[in-house]
């Protein structure tokens, strides 16, 4: 199964894993399923940064290929699936990481709640 994680999955992956559930925590360390972090995740830690409210002291990608995590780049066809979604949800980067999911046929694993209305099957 291919599976995009949420910015704070990746983060809870980092640096707390007991925040995963043990249902959650096989299926990223499952070697039959394929584990990808979108590139708006690696911007939206860059930019939260920028204005204050997180530090990050860690290269995302590299921490990406130790943890086995394959970084997604952002197209121009999940650019077109941005513009088609309903605006269930406000936030840029979870919108983008939602059309990520839907333009690639993934899974979507996030604890927001506010992911549940679109199609995505979530985890």
């Amino acid at each position: 199964m291919k599976i995009l994680i949420d910015t704070h999955i990746f983060l809870w992956m980092l640096s707390c894993p007991e925040k995963l559930d043990e249902k959650r925590r096989y299926t990223v360390e499952s070697r039959t399923n394929e584990i990808f972090l979108s590139a708006m995740s690696i911007a939206e830690l860059f930019i939260k940064q920028a204005i204050g409210k997180i530090q990050v002291d860690f290269d995302p990608i590299v921490m990406a290929e130790r943890t086995g995590v394959e970084v997604l780049s952002f197209s121009g066809s999940d650019a077109m699936q941005l513009g088609r979604l309903p605006m269930h949800h406000r936030d840029p980067f979870d919108r983008m990481i939602i059309a990520q999911a839907i333009a690639n046929k993934m899974h979507l694993m996030s604890d927001d709640s506010k992911f549940v209305p679109y199609d995505c099957p979530l985890l």
